[in-house]
């Protein structure tokens, strides 16, 4: 549907513009050479997905994409096209489960346990999706950036993004430039629909991640498997048994 919209495809425009603006400057300031940068431009997909929802989560995936080519491309790239949709995709979703009609820039206890909840459950699949990606085409262990993908984006999620937010939500909505105004047919799923993917995407992405660093360090070797599929780098493994939940996940992500 969003890209039946032409106010919708804009404001994809406009987030993949601004994602991209920010994380190619930041590619030469490397936090593990080689693997990934210091990234304040993960505030962004946070902040347009409380703005501008599912236009956000294409605009997320596509600005990470031009990002790439600054930093060198690599078959793993897909998987980072695919996490940061998630995670332009969720948090808005999630948001919209739990805060009961609040404003993203509530100030309120409950309105804050809300945001920091959805930005972590966002971030979670984000990390799970790149590190699976990375370790089924062996090239490096999901532990690596399965760890630092969270790290990275909490960061920028709970230092950066609630004040971009607060700068430019009151203004965005003064102009009726919110997902809801560009795109009023856009309705949301049956509650009960809604917090049984909510449910399955937790579990799924958390069993995804504790299944992924155990696997990928070699503290499990699951006896259900063949030999043959438990050795380094455990790609196999990783493909069959942190790929299951990861599938579980999106298809509680999709209920959403």
């Amino acid at each position: 549907m969003v890209w039946r919209n032409t106010r919708m495809i804009v404001l994809c425009a406009i987030s993949a513009a601004l994602y991209a603006a920010v994380l190619v400057p930041f590619k030469v300031v490397p936090l593990i050479p080689g693997v990934t940068e210091l990234r304040p431009a993960n505030a962004i997909p946070v902040v347009c997905s409380f703005l501008f929802g599912p236009a956000a989560a294409w605009g997320s995936a596509i600005g990470n994409v031009i990002g790439d080519f600054f930093g060198g491309v690599s078959p793993g790239d897909s998987f980072g096209f695919i996490g940061n949709l998630a995670y332009g995709y969720i948090p808005y979703k999630v948001w919209n489960i739990l805060a009961n009609g609040r404003s993203p820039v509530s100030r309120s206890p409950v309105g804050i346990l809300c945001y920091v909840f959805a930005c972590l459950v966002a971030t979670i699949l984000c990390a799970d999706l790149i590190g699976f990606g990375d370790n089924v085409l062996a090239i490096r262990p999901f532990m690596m950036l399965g760890n630092v993908v969270i790290l990275n984006n909490m960061a920028s999620a709970l230092i950066l993004s609630p004040f971009i937010l607060a700068a430019v939500y009151p203004r965005v909505r003064r102009g009726k430039m919110l997902y809801s105004d560009v795109m009023p047919e856009l309705k949301q799923a049956p509650l009960a629909r809604r917090i049984a993917g909510l449910i399955l995407l937790i579990g799924g992405e958390i069993g995804g991640w504790i299944s992924g660093n155990l696997l990928s360090t070699g503290y499990w070797v699951p006896k259900f498997l063949p030999a043959w599929m438990t050795v380094a780098p455990y790609d196999k493994s990783i493909g069959v048994v942190t790929g299951s939940f990861i599938i579980v996940a999106l298809i509680g992500m999709f209920l959403l």
